[in-house]
């Protein structure tokens, strides 16, 4: 027995050193830098960087327009990947060329994709182009207030596909006996929908809003890349803040805002598992 757990000790040894190395220590320095006035003297401020930091103006706009994207753009991704599921679910012509449809942005690589959205909302893009055969004024999508609309399509064709297999897969290991019981009462599909597909989904309508509100964090690389530093006010994010904090050397600024949104992940991810807990404790029974 001691020498089987030895054996295993050394199997989990690399992961559990990759971890510390990584992920556990790292984060122990950005706590330490967020606590001093800066790397090199490395005086202790204790919080002061944390209320300079929820003072900053542009700290507070990145925090509001990271809020509204993540609260418009993972619920839509969620709602809608699941009605995609189900459509597919049910046995249309053209069901797989409709699914690889929804997959290939999958297969695209970032810097293409943005390029395919600058073609289609630039000023002189193919989308005001269409809007001038119905008489519609040119809008600067990216320099204007629709500029988050144009964000939100994105982050919805780049995701919808990957949620839509997970949603898929969840409603295929649905026991079927359960389904006929549901038929032979004569339940109707909405009452099936409801009250049995959606119970057996929770634990999948967790990862995916996990999965999603993780994605909508991430969407800096395609907004850097279609704007740069400094977007439009509505599309400016969290991670710019960070990112100019970084380029700037700003590291105690850069670590205390890093920690704020690490604790506000944590919050918001252990409410959606409490959540869970509810709709989905007696699926089993």
């Amino acid at each position: 027995m001691r020498k089987l757990k030895r054996s295993s000790g050394l199997f989990i040894a690399p992961s559990f050193l990759g971890v510390l190395a990584f992920f556990f220590l790292p984060f122990l320095v950005v706590i330490f830098y967020s606590l001093v006035d800066n790397p090199i003297s490395m005086n202790f401020v204790f919080l002061d960087n944390f209320v300079s930091v929820i003072k900053n103006a542009a700290f507070r706009t990145a925090v509001h327009n990271t809020v509204v994207f993540s609260a418009i753009a993972v619920p839509l991704a969620v709602v809608l990947s699941l009605l995609l599921a189900v459509v597919l679910e049910a046995k249309l012509p053209f069901r797989s060329q409709f699914r690889t449809f929804f997959l290939s942005p999958m297969m695209v690589p970032v810097a293409s994709i943005v390029l395919i959205w600058q073609v289609l909302f630039h000023y002189n893009g193919a989308v005001n182009d269409l809007l001038g055969v119905f008489g519609v004024e040119k809008i600067d999508w990216l320099k204007s207030g629709y500029s988050i609309i144009v964000i939100v399509i994105l982050f919805l064709w780049k995701n919808l596909g990957y949620n839509m297999i997970l949603f898929m897969a969840a409603l295929a290991s649905i026991p079927r006996d359960l389904l006929e019981v549901a038929r032979l009462e004569n339940a109707t599909s909405l009452q099936t929908f409801f009250y049995i597909k959606i119970r057996y989904l929770s634990s999948t309508f967790l990862f995916v809003t996990i999965m999603s509100l993780i994605s909508s964090f991430k969407i800096f690389r395609e907004i850097y890349l279609l704007t740069t530093d400094y977007p439009y006010d509505s599309i400016y994010m969290l991670q710019h803040f960070m990112n100019n904090k970084f380029k700037s050397l700003d590291y105690q600024t850069l670590s205390a805002a890093a920690i704020l949104m690490s604790l506000v992940m944590v919050v918001i991810i252990g409410l959606l598992f409490a959540v869970e807990n509810h709709f989905g404790k007696d699926v089993e029974g």
